[in-house]
C-alpha cells in the first residue's frame, strides 16, 4: 500500500498532522474493528430500475467458498465506485453508468456503504450519518450554520491537512478491492472510493469531483481528477486556498482534467428535443410544471411547505403542475402532508412503484398533466432515478445548488445545504440554465410569482441550455468514461 498521507502532490504535510490523521484511523479501527487481513469474494447481482435501464451489475458479497470475481472482457467491464451520501453521489454514480452504457460498456456498482460486516461499511454509515446531522442542524440553528457548518463545508474540508486524515482512513476500505484486476476501468464518485482504489494498487482509477468549489476534500493522489467547470479545474489545480500558511506545489497537469457537467446519456441526448416542448408548452399558455426533490438530508422541510403553499392556488387554477419527489423518505410526505393544508387530498400518490412513476413521465412528454403528483420509494435507485425521468417532462426544478446545479434542466435555485454548494448554483446562473442562488424564502415566492406571470423567463433558459449542449458543457460524463477505459 502506497504512503500518501505524508506527502500530497509533493506538498509535505506536518508531522502533527500527520500524526492526527493516524490517530483519526486508529480511533476507527477501535471503533469499528480491523478486518485488513480479510478476504472478500465478490460478485455480480442484478440491481432494479438502472440494472433494467443501463445494463448495471451490482457487485456484492460472493457466497461463501465462491471462487474470486472475474471479469469477461468482452463485456467491457467499468467499475462505478460511489456511496449513499444523500442521492449527490449517487446521481453522479447514475450518471457515469449512463454514459458507460450509452459508450458500449458494461456498468459495476460497488457501493463501499452496503457491505455492512465491513470495516469499510461502518466508518462511511458513521460519517455519512454525522453529515446528515449536520445539514438538518444548520437549517434549523442558524448560529450553529453561521459559526460551523458553513465554515466547516466551505474552509474546513478545502484544508490539505484535512485530505491527509482521510487517506489514512481510507486504508481501511481496502480489503473490498482484493477481487478486481488492478486494469479494471474504475470510476469514483466520491474521494473515499477512489482513495481506497489507489491504495488498492488499481492503476485505472478517475476520481470524479463533485460540486464546484475547490477543496482537498475531494482528492486522491495516483488518480485521475476530473472537474465539471473551469473555474474549478484552475481552483484544483493550484490547490487554491488548500493551505492558509503557504504556497502549495501544484497538481501536475496528467493528474487533472476538465471534462463538462456529469449528466445521464438519456437527459443529454434528448435536450432539443425536450427543450422544444418545454418552450412550446410554456409560451402557449400551459401550466408550468414544476418539479421539487427532497434530499437525502431530509433539510429545507419548512422552505418546501412554503413552496408547495405557494403553488397550490396555482395548481388549482390550471396554471401549474407540481411533482414532487421525496426520494426514501415517506416521513417527509407525511410531515409535509400535516403542514401544508389540503396536500394529502389534492396529490395523487405514486409510492413505490417506478414502473408507474416511468410511464407517467414519458405519457406527459407528449401529454397534457395536471394535479399534483408526489413520488416516494424504499428503494433508493428508484428513488433517485424518479427524478431523471421526471427532468425531461418537467419545466422548472427546484433544487438547492446540489448536483442537480449541472443538470440540463431550468432550475430555481433556493438556498445551500453547505458552503460547498454555493458555487453550483453560480455556475448555473452564469450559463443561464438556472436563476441565482436565492436565500430568503420570500425571494423564492417571489421568483415563482414572476416565472408563473413570465414565461420568457424558462424559455430563456431553454434558450442557453441548447447553447450550451452545443458547447459541449454537459458532456463530462462521457469525457469520465473515455478517461477511465483510455
Amino acid at each position: 500500500m502506497v504512503e500518501r498521507s505524508k506527502v500530497i502532490f509533493g506538498n509535505e504535510i506536518a508531522e502533527a498532522d500527520y500524526k492526527a490523521a493516524c490517530k483519526s484511523k486508529t480511533n476507527f479501527i477501535k471503533k469499528f474493528g480491523d478486518d485488513s487481513d480479510a478476504v472478500y469474494h465478490l460478485a455480480a447481482a442484478d440491481l432494479p430500475v438502472i440494472g433494467e435501464r443501463l445494463g448495471v451489475r451490482n457487485l456484492v458479497i460472493a457466497p461463501e467458498g465462491a471462487e474470486p470475481l472475474s471479469f469477461d472482457k468482452a463485456d467491457k467491464p467499468v467499475v462505478v465506485g460511489n456511496i449513499r451520501m444523500g442521492f449527490g453521489h449517487y446521481r453522479i454514480s447514475m450518471a457515469m453508468a449512463s454514459a458507460a452504457h450509452a459508450l458500449g460498456y458494461t456498468p459495476y456498482w460497488l457501493d463501499l456503504c452496503s457491505f455492512p460486516e465491513t470495516t469499510c461499511s461502518k466508518v462511511i454509515g458513521y460519517q455519512n450519518d454525522l453529515y446528515s446531522m449536520g445539514s438538518r442542524l444548520s437549517q434549523k440553528l442558524p448560529p450553529f450554520n453561521a459559526l460551523y457548518w458553513e465554515p466547516l463545508n466551505s474552509e474546513g474540508f478545502r484544508k490539505l491537512t484535512y485530505n491527509a486524515s482521510d487517506q489514512k482512513n481510507a486504508e481501511l476500505m481496502v480489503p473490498l478491492f482484493r477481487d478486481l484486476p488492478k486494469d479494471v476501468p474504475y470510476i469514483g464518485t466520491h474521494v473515499w472510493p477512489s482513495q481506497a482504489a489507489v491504495h488498492a494498487g488499481l492503476t485505472h482509477v478517475v476520481n470524479a469531483i463533485p460540486d464546484n468549489w475547490p477543496m482537498a476534500l475531494h482528492l486522491a493522489e495516483g488518480s485521475i481528477h476530473t472537474v465539471q467547470t473551469p473555474s474549478s479545474y484552475l481552483g484544483y489545480k493550484e490547490l487554491r486556498g488548500m493551505d492558509p500558511k503557504r504556497a502549495l506545489k501544484p497538481m501536475p497537469d496528467e493528474a487533472i482534467r476538465y471534462t463538462g457537467h456529469y449528466v445521464d446519456h438519456e437527459l443529454v441526448a434528448n435536450i432539443p428535443a425536450d427543450c422544444a416542448a418545454r418552450r412550446e408548452r410554456v409560451t402557449n399558455g400551459g401550466p408550468v410544471r414544476w418539479l421539487i426533490t427532497v434530499g437525502g438530508a431530509g433539510a429545507q422541510a419548512k422552505l418546501f411547505s412554503d413552496i408547495i403553499e405557494k403553488l397550490i392556488p396555482h395548481v388549482v387554477r390550471g396554471e401549474a403542475t407540481l411533482f414532487i419527489n421525496v426520494g426514501d423518505h415517506d416521513k417527509v410526505w407525511k410531515s409535509l402532508c400535516k403542514s401544508v393544508k389540503d396536500l394529502e387530498g389534492l396529490a395523487t400518490t405514486h409510492f413505490n412503484d417506478f414502473a408507474e412513476a416511468a410511464s407517467l413521465a414519458t405519457a406527459a412528454l407528449t401529454e397534457p398533466i395536471g394535479g399534483i403528483h408526489a413520488f416516494c420509494d424504499s428503494d433508493i435507485f428508484s428513488a433517485v432515478y424518479t427524478t431523471n425521468v421526471l427532468m425531461r417532462c418537467t419545466d422548472m426544478l427546484v433544487t438547492k445548488p446540489s448536483e442537480l446545479s449541472f443538470y440540463p434542466v431550468p432550475k430555481l435555485m433556493i438556498h445551500r445545504v453547505g458552503g460547498h454548494e454555493a458555487w453550483g448554483a453560480i455556475r448555473a446562473a452564469e450559463i443561464g440554465d438556472g436563476t441565482y442562488e436565492i436565500d430568503e424564502t420570500h425571494e423564492v415566492l417571489a421568483m415563482i410569482d414572476s416565472m408563473q406571470a413570465d414565461r420568457s423567463i424558462i424559455a430563456s433558459m431553454c434558450d442557453r441550455i441548447e447553447d450550451a449542449n452545443k458547447l459541449g458543457i454537459y458532456n463530462g460524463a462521457y469525457e469520465v468514461v473515455k478517461l477511465a477505459v483510455g
